[in-house]
């Protein structure tokens, strides 16, 4: 099974270096090749995804992705800017669905900055579509009019790219708790009435899945107020952005949360939702669990191996149980640890 390992920028290379020493130890049949991606490929090739890298993801049976980003690249051209890398892969690899879990560990409880009484076993899924939307759109830019500049950019969506967002949606409740949340902004969008149109009309053949609808803005207020009421969230590119980086908060931390962007067929990139916090590179202090826990959703998504993603999620457990913390998720009495210590207890867990 080959996978891509793109390290990337910032505390990329930190985190990654712990999951591939996870995936070592598990004994399965992997051919693991680095390429650089964003700054680091800039660097490389004056280009944040160069050929060489695109090349070798499309290769792949999954690609593991550690963060790009940094702020000595703000001034460039924006195609040259490292988080065109992610964007061009998601595009050139029709990775059309992100899948965002959030759950919040019975350790981890008391590091959220909810009341523990609020988010003590939550889980949620948020499924957000990830090549369509004003992201993508066109056109876009920024044009002279009047004597001034105008920035525009263009909320687009098919009926296709909503349908097969959907379903993974609706498939994925259906292996949960059969319930669906689809977020939009009917009452204002274009585009969210078409959204809300194509989810209702495709809810139609999950007659055992329960369907409701949440404007975005109340979605956000109902993330902090109750979010356990929610299973499975569906939305669009720009609300998911959102929304995913606030449920991850009621987790207590960002470093906890993995991801992954299926393509039509299950190939997917896998990565950590924090990004790459050039403040604390180098330092050994970044938190490498969301990594590890992408490496073992990239094992049961997309390389069959649900078993070992197992063994990953378990070990991982078994550490938190054990009141091991990196910095981001502090608890009273808890034993502190840097980056290569967190990833050497799941090891001894595994």
């Amino acid at each position: 099974m080959k996978v891509a390992v793109l390290p990337g920028d910032g505390i990329g290379p930190e985190i990654i270096a712990q999951a591939l020493k996870v995936l070592r130890k598990l004994g399965l049949s992997l051919e693991l090749q680095e390429a650089p991606v964003g700054g680091a490929g800039y660097e490389s090739s004056s280009d944040p995804l160069p050929p060489a890298t695109l090349a070798l993801a499309k290769a792949a049976d999954a690609i593991l992705f550690g963060a790009v980003g940094d702020a000595r690249y703000d001034k460039l051209p924006r195609a040259k800017r490292p988080e065109q890398a992610i964007l061009g892969l998601r595009k050139e690899l029709g990775l059309f669905a992100n899948l965002r879990p959030a759950q919040v560990h019975p350790e981890l409880v008391s590091a959220s900055a909810l009341k523990a009484e609020v988010v003590a076993g939550l889980d949620i899924l948020i499924v957000r579509e990830l090549t369509g939307d004003i992201y993508f759109g066109e056109p876009k830019g920024i044009r002279e009019t009047d004597g001034e500049r105008e920035g525009f950019d263009t909320m687009r969506y098919r009926e296709g790219e909503i349908r097969r967002i959907a379903r993974v949606a609706f498939d994925a409740a259906r292996k949960r708790s059969k319930r669906v949340c689809s977020v939009d902004k009917a009452n204002v969008l274009e585009t969210s009435q078409l959204w809300r149109e194509v989810v209702t009309a495709e809810a139609a053949k999950y007659p055992d899945v329960e369907l409701s609808h949440m404007y975005v803005d109340n979605c956000a207020m109902q993330l902090v107020r109750n979010p356990k009421q929610f299973d499975v969230i569906v939305t669009g590119n720009l609300f998911g952005d959102i929304l995913s980086d606030e449920a991850s908060m009621l987790t207590g931390s960002i470093g906890m949360l993995p991801s992954a962007s299926l393509d039509a067929r299950g190939k997917g990139l896998y990565e950590p939702i924090h990004g790459s916090a050039p403040d604390i590179a180098g330092r050994g202090v970044a938190n490498p669990l969301a990594t590890i826990l992408s490496a073992a959703m990239m094992l049961r998504y997309s390389l069959g191996e649900a078993q070992a993603a197992g063994r990953i999620e378990a070990a991982v457990a078994k550490v938190l149980k054990a009141g091991v913390r990196t910095a981001d998720i502090p608890t009273a009495g808890a034993r502190k640890v840097g980056t290569q210590e967190m990833g050497d207890a799941v090891l001894a867990a595994l």
